[in-house]
């Protein structure tokens, strides 16, 4: 069955496809893609050496020392002073929380009064961080929204158009570290830093703690990690805390190996789940941990995953279908969010936003320039590999293989633009995790999109 689905996905696969020529498209409206073509096994059978580790465990462990090193984008929340300067907090703060210029739009369509800004502004009570302050640790007890300012307020460029908030930033996950180093006005929001981010999030969604058991939470061992898209504990009304708390891929959950095998966990038996650590926040806002299921039907593994190219397939495509979500908005993700949780699987460290993924210094960066021409960018793309990642301003594709020499990618995307076959310019707004030649994509009427790429990252020796 398989060959007979191959056979039948390169007779219809459009040879050659290229933004510069009118492509012909299926009744789904995306050039140069087949059925088959949605599926895992169709990219993984086409690979010589799909279960080849790419990198070792402890070559990964080598590559996330030396990001941590050499990416100026990353914070070492372990390594702060006992004492934070109010220079030190205020410039973290400042470099995220910059009034917009531009009027922005809330959900009503209704442009942004100043009277709203001002108070979006105090809010951040700056004149209030102290001199100095001891250094405070804290734990993300659920999935949490990153934000550019201490508020709910959605804004966006247009009006109608609410896709895009600009004032979402990223995501916490249960279990992340953070530096408490500031508190909103109305008392409702921390300015936080973790590893990849400093921004507002939520106060009740932070638990804080001693230092020693924020950090080594991560640490410890025997653990899970959260193979699939998502994972979520099981049910449970005895501890609401716990209870259907969502965990996104290549989260990492200490597993209480010595609970007692006919002792209950939340009211229910544990021979049919994993019994974890989570952490919680208590009545005053502090750290404690509290034991909880995941079922054993969950798509988790005891150790991160072997980093071979038929595994990165596998995992981007449990993905495939999930809805956009700028800043992980929407329960979801965007198109960095998505690369990035594919590579925490294996247990990889990458940047959290494009911008920084891109430049990274302590990725194997090829870097593309204006100088470089349209020939040499499809020659460039022609030796990617699975899992290469493709940068153009602002977004991110992970490369999956070829058709007849065509690159083709998969990634979490608004939408493409390309010429169809009767020489109009078509726009399809895909809106989520899509696989895509990359050849027939256009930037605009004019210009291939491959004309824009800026580099591509090789998470590979």
């Amino acid at each position: 069955m398989r060959f007979a689905a191959l056979l039948l996905c390169l007779l219809f696969a459009a040879p050659a496809l290229s933004a510069r020529e009118p492509v012909s498209t299926p009744a789904h409206d995306v050039p140069g893609i087949v059925e088959a073509q949605l599926a895992p096994d169709y990219w993984i059978a086409r690979l010589r050496q799909p279960d080849r580790v790419i990198l070792s465990r402890d070559q990964i462990a080598q590559q996330n020392v030396r990001m941590h090193d050499e990416d100026p984008s990353l914070h070492d929340i372990a390594a702060l002073p006992g004492t934070l300067e109010a220079d030190q907090v205020t410039a973290w703060i400042t470099a995220l929380s910059v009034m917009p210029e531009r009027e922005l739009y809330d959900e009503t369509g209704a442009v942004g009064t100043k009277r709203q800004m001002a108070r979006i502004e105090a809010n951040l009570a700056l004149k209030s961080i102290p001199q100095t302050q001891v250094t405070r640790y804290g734990m993300a007890v659920r999935r949490a929204a990153l934000r550019t300012f201490p508020t709910r307020l959605r804004v966006f460029n247009s009006p109608g158009d609410t896709d895009i908030d600009r004032f979402q930033e990223s995501a916490l996950f249960p279990g992340d570290p953070v530096a408490i180093v500031h508190e909103s006005r109305d008392r409702a929001w921390y300015f936080v830093v973790s590893q990849r981010y400093a921004a507002w999030v939520e106060k009740d969604a932070i638990a804080q703690g001693d230092k020693q058991a924020v950090l080594e939470y991560g640490r410890r061992a025997p653990y899970l990690v959260v193979t699939g898209a998502t994972a979520r504990t099981v049910y449970t009304p005895e501890r609401p805390e716990v209870s259907d708390v969502q965990l996104d891929m290549g989260v990492r959950v200490p597993v209480l190996a010595d609970w007692p095998g006919d002792r209950e966990v939340n009211g229910q038996h544990p021979y049919a789940g994993h019994v974890v650590e989570l952490p919680v926040r208590a009545a005053d806002g502090t750290l404690e941990f509290a034991p909880a299921l995941i079922p054993r039907s969950a798509d988790v593994a005891n150790d991160y995953l072997p980093l071979t190219e038929a595994n990165l397939i596998r995992q981007a495509f449990k993905f495939l279908g999930e809805r956009y979500g700028w800043g992980h908005s929407y329960n979801a993700r965007d198109c960095s969010g998505f690369v990035s949780e594919v590579y925490r699987s294996f247990g990889v460290l990458v940047p959290r936003n494009t911008r920084d993924q891109s430049v990274s210094p302590a990725l194997n960066r090829l870097p593309l320039t204006a100088e470089d021409d349209h020939d040499k960018r499809r020659k460039v793309l022609r030796e990617a590999r699975v899992g290469d990642l493709v940068y153009i301003p602002g977004h991110v594709m992970m490369m999956l293989g070829h058709v007849d020499g065509a690159p083709y990618a998969i990634h979490d995307t608004s939408g493409m633009t390309y010429r169809r076959d009767d020489g109009e310019l078509r726009r399809l707004d895909l809106n989520g995790v899509v696989v895509t030649p990359i050849l027939p994509m256009l930037s605009n009427a004019d210009t291939p999109t491959i004309d824009r790429i800026t580099s591509i990252q090789r998470i590979r020796p």
